[in-house]
């Protein structure tokens, strides 16, 4: 079992994303270990971007001591005194979306130059001021010593998935009428609104689920858009059982052969990030053809109908999801979005980058 990371993959989407917004800067989202395929190798491979983002100062730290030298933002800024003088040690811009990160930067005793990046609640209502605390929190950090200047300013789109929610055009609309007369560079556009809301490609982009080849629109997948999965969750077959008709496979007895069917055992489960819940039909690909999940995800094995395909031996490659299963389909039937399918691979799995 491992899970393959496409180096050459990661350049062509951020390529991609180049293509999409030619006039904007990119800002690489690569927290959560990079959505689950490895922040620092993702990083390497994406070098060419404008800057990182990550979640958490512990993340940059590890950007830091792997030796990146980018801007690196914290997309939740700091908490602590002591996270503001490691953040401020490292370079690292920090997101300020409320009073007490403020409250935070005043009463610092080190003035060493720091970008901060300013972020508007236009309606996700998560992080961020609300359009009517914006012009005071923005005056405030103004006022700060040793705070880079103009702000850049930023807000995050909620439902920009879905091309007919008027949403995202309101909180577009909100987020230029707030920050009108503000200096400062703008960020607005996660993937989707890369792909789908030219209006949001503005001085930064932040991509990060199309940079790992998925599509965030429901029912498509990222080859629609000309990119290249990246990741590659395989195993193998272990195992081949006759099970004949009316026997059961897996826990629970939740499927029960119709007819004399021909059984494979893979070495994979929820034990290593496939969903316990997904169901009964997804696909997998043996050797390049698909054959369907039968029974339930054991922590360590999945079963699959074979009967239909023949020369099927122990050891044949197996691929959960990646080239030629978008990971977008796998998800549909765990009930479930990519990102968590791909953040879910566990640690036991071993990964290897290309």
């Amino acid at each position: 079992m491992r899970s393959v990371v496409d180096s050459a993959a990661l350049r062509h989407n951020l390529a991609c994303v180049r293509a999409l917004a030619p006039d904007s800067r990119v800002l690489a989202v690569i927290k959560a270990n990079a959505y689950g395929h490895g922040l620092v190798p993702v990083a390497r491979a994406l070098a060419a971007s404008d800057a990182f983002a990550v979640a958490r100062l512990e993340e940059g730290l590890l950007l830091r001591d792997a030796g990146f030298e980018q801007p690196v933002l914290l997309l939740e800024g700091v908490r602590t005194p002591e996270q503001l003088a490691q953040a401020c040690q490292q370079g690292l811009d920090l997101m300020v979306h409320s009073f007490e990160q403020l409250a935070l930067l005043e009463s610092r005793a080190e003035r060493a130059p720091l970008r901060a990046w300013l972020k508007l609640d236009t309606g996700m209502n998560r992080l961020g001021f609300r359009p009517e605390e914006f012009d005071a929190a923005y005056g405030r950090l103004g006022g700060i010593p040793g705070i880079e200047q103009p702000p850049r300013l930023v807000t995050h789109l909620a439902n920009a998935d879905d091309r007919n929610d008027p949403m995202t055009v309101a909180q577009l609309r909100c987020f230029e009428s707030v920050t009108a007369g503000c200096p400062g560079e703008r960020s607005i556009a996660n993937s989707a609104g890369i792909l789908a809301w030219p209006d949001a490609r503005s001085d930064w982009a932040r991509p990060g689920l199309m940079l790992y080849g998925v599509a965030p629109f429901r029912g498509e997948s990222g080859t629609d858009f000309g990119l290249r999965p990246v990741m590659s969750f395989e195993t193998e077959v272990i195992a081949l059982k006759t099970v004949l008709p009316g026997e059961s496979v897996g826990y629970r007895a939740t499927w029960r052969a119709g007819r004399a069917s021909r059984i494979a055992v893979l070495a994979a489960g929820y034990g290593d990030g496939y969903p316990r819940a997904t169901a009964a039909g997804a696909p997998v690909l043996i050797e390049g053809r698909r054959a369907s999940l039968v029974g339930r995800v054991s922590m360590d094995m999945l079963t699959v109908d074979v009967t239909d395909l023949s020369a099927v031996r122990p050891g044949d490659r197996v691929t959960l999801w990646g080239d030629g299963l978008p990971v977008e389909e796998v998800a549909r039937y765990a009930g479930a979005i990519p990102y968590e399918l791909t953040c879910g691979v566990s640690q036991r799995v071993p990964h290897e980058v290309r």
